[in-house]
């Protein structure tokens, strides 16, 4: 039986058990998964080494930005929900499920989650990887720069596609037998929010993957093009105001909009959970 139609019929089944056997804390309208960093990674893995059945998984790492665009976007909502690991990626998150007291444990962000993947890569247990996604050459020198200094992964293809390939049949059909013949076990999906998290439920099925990460800039930050905010801003939960001040131009009416808008939700939670105001 082809991985794709095995995929298709043991989806909905091991989605279901995947959330019957993790920890899930409601917060702006998704199931947010409990997991500190290791953890993740051990999911991550697990489902890369399992014996089981082919089957593709996929993760998405909720900021205030999705938040946000959650409540006005059904599709993208629906992505959310039939993801199979569901990772706290901004602070602003996490520290609203302080605030409700439904604590999430820490933040985990995709740009470390893929390192910290590559980190549990070894000769027994190898990686191999396809980043799909940046632009023109990006995902190349992220490439080099994976395989100078994680001898266990692979990068078995990459691409960046053009702009509104989402809406390209045909380039979507090719980007997957991309893929197919690639045979990756991670496919690396950098195409930010929510076209990520769109593309990989719509097509899930037929990508030859195991897991699928949609993880935003994280293949920007490989290759060097962006860099992450200094160890202490990420500690703090100001990688947000580092990442402004690099990119004020692309981020500030998203930001401002967020900014706005996310307090509100935090606040129309907190009404409606008996929890928050015990």
């Amino acid at each position: 039986m082809s991985f794709r139609r095995h995929s298709s019929i043991c989806n909905s089944h091991f989605s279901i058990f995947n959330r019957m056997t993790s920890t899930r804390i409601p917060l702006f309208g998704v199931q947010i998964d409990s997991l500190r960093m290791p953890e993740a990674v051990d999911r991550v893995m697990s489902w890369i080494h399992s014996n089981e059945p082919p089957v593709h998984r996929y993760v998405v790492t909720p900021n205030a930005d999705h938040a946000v665009m959650l409540q006005n976007n059904p599709e993208f909502r629906t992505a959310y929900d039939h993801a199979d690991l569901v990772l706290a990626d901004g602070m602003p998150v996490v520290l609203a499920s302080r605030i409700l007291r439904r604590p999430l444990p820490e933040r985990v962000t995709g740009a470390d989650l893929v390192p910290a993947l590559f980190d549990a890569a070894t000769q027994q247990r190898p990686l191999n990887i396809y980043l799909l996604g940046a632009g023109p050459g990006v995902a190349e020198r992220a490439a080099a720069n994976v395989h100078a200094r994680w001898p266990h992964v692979r990068i078995v293809g990459t691409y960046g596609p053009p702009f509104g390939f989402e809406k390209d049949e045909r380039e979507t059909a090719a980007i997957l037998r991309r893929i197919d013949a690639a045979r990756p076990d991670v496919l690396v999906v950098g195409l930010g929010a929510p076209k990520q998290e769109l593309w990989v439920a719509k097509h899930r099925e037929r990508i030859a993957a195991k897991v699928s990460l949609c993880v935003g800039a994280t293949i920007d930050f490989l290759a060097g093009e962006v860099r992450r905010a200094p160890r202490w801003m990420q500690r703090a939960g100001l990688e947000w105001l580092y990442r402004l001040l690099c990119e004020p131009r692309r981020l500030f009416k998203r930001y401002a909009k967020d900014a706005c808008v996310f307090p509100r939700l935090v606040w129309q939670e907190w009404r409606k959970s008996p929890e928050s105001r015990v």
